[in-house]
């Protein structure tokens, strides 16, 4: 079975920045982002201005961070940071998180503030976005 994400229109970007590699993947009004290496004080910020420049266009955004085999806490901050600039540009939301996130989340994240989904194509094949309720994952 074909991809719902292979019916949208796709162009592509990718950023390389020191031990992180960001793409996008993007169509008129939605955008998967998939981050891959580590995230850390080194690129941090670097991954909120390259998602900031995607949720400003687009009403649906997915982060892929399926890929990362390290976050550090400068990578929590910016999850956060993406959180309001989505909310900011009204853009739904949601993350794929990696074993590495998903560790960190369980313990600074106990509330479940920050959205997580199980996968990309779960993602892509639901809408709109619904809060389940503290600590549960979101479906878009």
């Amino acid at each position: 079975m074909e991809s719902p994400m292979s019916a949208m229109p796709v162009t592509q970007s990718w950023q390389q920045c020191r031990t992180a590699e960001f793409t996008a993947r993007y169509g008129p009004s939605s955008c998967v982002v998939t981050v891959h290496g580590e995230l850390d004080a080194a690129n941090a910020d670097q991954l909120t201005a390259y998602v900031q420049h995607w949720a400003r266009s687009r009403e649906r955004l997915i982060l892929d961070l399926s890929g990362l085999k390290f976050i550090a806490t400068a990578g929590l901050s910016s999850l956060h940071r993406i959180n309001v600039v989505c909310s900011t540009a009204q853009a739904q939301w949601a993350m794929v998180p990696s074993r590495a996130v998903s560790r960190l989340l369980q313990i600074c994240d106990p509330d479940g503030a920050l959205p997580t989904i199980e996968s990309v194509d779960d993602a892509v094949d639901q809408s709109p976005i619904t809060q389940a309720g503290p600590g549960a994952a979101l479906a878009i």
